[in-house]
């Protein structure tokens, strides 16, 4: 089965972006990722495109096909199809892109995520965002996104005696690398006083600890190695990619602070891979509220359980033993659902290419990206290398 390679990616500015659709800032990210990889549209033999409620939001469905025409591609028959996954959409349609080329399916394919987040506001955007959680028996009692997070929280803190500062250093550590990148959500550094005393959002999570709602999109190109060789187009190597779903509402779960499809698809994938923890140069991983930060850490096996607040604390940013989220992750590159997974492979590429700019990891050789679906029903985990 052939390696695949990414070779090139595009993206919108993520952001509030009131005067702007759905489909402009997708067809925005694919061909800036077109021009950037130096193919034709023509060269696609398929697109995937990561969306989760763009049928909720938006009143439109069939997105990946109104994305190719808009894009004005209609007329070349590319096969154009939508993955939903909940928040991890963009890294499931990553993942079938890439096993698309794995199989000898297809030789270049493009990868596109978009969320358009702020078309409503309120109670209405705050039920919507919950369908990504068991409707039934959680949000129909009022549990939010933000209260199972919190919930989630308030137990880790006091099993592990854990202090609110813990989590606030993860907010503050995206917010640093956001101000370097001139794409995302919010380029403000906070102070850790700012992160601790913030609005109540759901307590102890305030509004520092929660991921906004963002308009974004994000497009990579992926390409089989012969294509590479024949095209001598330099890429990222897709070393991994692993999947792994659990129970759907938090209650039904062995813990309420362990993930476990995290925990098997992170395994998973470094097997795949042949690499150890101490390879991984950075990780781009899933914070939409910073207890999941702490979490993430230690499910993906960075640290110990009940004991990544040390690793946080000690300082996760760019010159780190372990950079966490040079893009400035979900708090503050901004969440748009769909597009969150394949943001994080586009940041990856860019760090491995030696071509992130002021957020440069030096020397990054190995990149982990986790996406995860809800309150971590699924996780979807990749490992990008360069040879």
């Amino acid at each position: 089965m052939s390696d695949v390679y990414i070779i090139g990616g595009g993206e919108s500015k993520y952001g509030e972006l009131w005067e702007r659709s759905l489909r402009e800032i997708a067809v925005e990210a694919g061909l800036k990722a077109v021009e950037n990889a130096g193919v034709r549209t023509k060269d696609l033999s398929a697109i995937y495109m990561g969306n989760s409620l763009g049928g909720l939001i938006s009143k439109q469905e069939h997105l990946s096909a109104i994305m190719s025409d808009h894009a004005g591609i209609a007329t070349e028959y590319i096969p154009s199809i939508r993955v939903e996954a909940s928040t991890a959409s963009g890294a499931a349609a990553f993942r079938q892109a890439y096993l698309s080329i794995k199989s000898g399916e297809h030789e270049v394919v493009m990868v596109g995520g978009a969320e358009k987040m702020t078309e409503l506001y309120g109670t209405e955007i705050i039920d919507i965002t919950s369908s990504v959680v068991d409707r039934e028996w959680e949000a129909f009692a009022g549990a939010t996104p933000a209260a199972l997070a919190a919930l989630s929280a308030r137990i880790y803190m006091k099993d592990f005696h854990v202090g609110k500062e813990s989590l606030a250093s993860i907010s503050v550590n995206d917010h640093a690398n956001a101000a370097m990148n001139e794409n995302a959500h919010y380029r403000n550094k906070i102070t850790l006083d700012q992160a601790l005393n913030a609005t109540p959002i759901a307590e102890p999570l305030n509004l520092m600890d929660c991921a906004p709602m963002t308009d974004g999109a994000t497009s990579v190109i992926l390409a089989s190695e012969k294509y590479v060789k024949e095209h001598g187009v330099k890429g990222v190597k897709i070393l991994s990619s692993a999947i792994s779903q659990g129970p759907f509402a938090l209650h039904s779960r062995k813990s309420f602070y362990t993930v476990e499809p995290t925990v098997i698809s992170s395994r998973k994938a470094l097997e795949q891979a042949g690499l150890k923890h101490k390879d991984i140069s950075f990780v781009e991983l899933h914070d939409s509220y910073s207890i999941y930060g702490l979490m993430t850490l230690e499910d993906l096996g960075f640290a110990e359980k009940g004991k990544a607040n040390g690793m946080v604390e000690s300082g996760i940013g760019i010159g780190s033993a372990l950079p966490v989220n040079p893009s400035g992750g979900l708090k503050a590159k901004g969440f748009p659902y769909g597009a969150a997974g394949v943001s994080q492979i586009y940041e990856s590429y860019l760090q491995l290419m030696g071509k992130a700019g002021k957020r440069q990891v030096k020397d990054a050789t190995y990149g982990m990206t986790h996406n995860m679906a809800g309150s971590g029903t699924a996780s979807v985990v990749h490992i990008l290398g360069v040879e």
